[in-house]
Parts: C-alpha cells; sequence; structure tokens
C-alpha cells in the first residue's frame, strides 16, 4: 500500500478516535455507494444528528489551508452519498458535515474538529 493511503487511513482512525472521545457513536468508515464516498458516518445520540464527517490528512501544515481542500465538487458528493446513506437505511435524523484536520505523523497527529465545516446550498423554487 501507498505511504498515503497508510496516512490517510491512520488519519481517519485518529480522527474516529476523536469522535467516540466525544461521545459519538461510528457507523460506517469509508462508506461507499458507487461514485460516492463518506470518510466517516457518527452519530451523535445526545441530538441525534448524524455526522457526516470528511477527513483530511497532511504531515505537515506549511501552505495547507483545510477547508480550501473541500472543493465545491466534494461538497456535492458529500450531500450526495449522505442522502443516499439516509435513504438506504431509511433515517430519520438532523443531519451535519463536519471537517476533521489530522496533521504531523501517526505518532504524533494533531487534530482539529470543524463541525458543521459546510451546509448544504439550499434550493428555491419559483
Amino acid at each position: 500500500m501507498a505511504s498515503h493511503n497508510e496516512l490517510g487511513r491512520a488519519g481517519e482512525q485518529a480522527a474516529c478516535e476523536l469522535l467516540i472521545t466525544k461521545g459519538y457513536t461510528i457507523r460506517e468508515t469509508n462508506w461507499r455507494l458507487n461514485h460516492l464516498e463518506i470518510d466517516i458516518v457518527a452519530h451523535d445520540p445526545a441530538t441525534n444528528t448524524l455526522h457526516i464527517v470528511e477527513v483530511k490528512t497532511r504531515t505537515s501544515d506549511v501552505h495547507f489551508d483545510p477547508m480550501q481542500a473541500i472543493t465545491a465538487a466534494k461538497k456535492r458528493n458529500l450531500i450526495n452519498a449522505a442522502n443516499a446513506y439516509l435513504r438506504h437505511y431509511q433515517l430519520r435524523c438532523g443531519i451535519q458535515y463536519d471537517a476533521i484536520i489530522v496533521v504531523g505523523k501517526p505518532d504524533n497527529f494533531k487534530l482539529l474538529h470543524i463541525p458543521k465545516a459546510f451546509y448544504p446550498k439550499l434550493k428555491t423554487y419559483r
């Protein structure tokens, strides 16, 4: 496996551990449907909210703006994936889009959880 894949997998594991310490239940990791993927699907039982989490892992934060790494296309794919997930499991709960930024090496990660990292655009009808 390529080293960047190993780094990404370790970053996602660290992100899961962070969410667990916050009281979330990890429902899925790397959930896929066709071309859609969600890094982490977590549930906060205190608020009955489903958290769709995008994890960005880097070895260094030099020249790295984490929110620029989550492009408009990535946001659209996450929203579509989340809708598919809700339909697939017939869930009725709130939904929130979070990001977790993981910087460093697996033995020394620094994590930043960004709740409500973005919102879906509202569709208006005339």
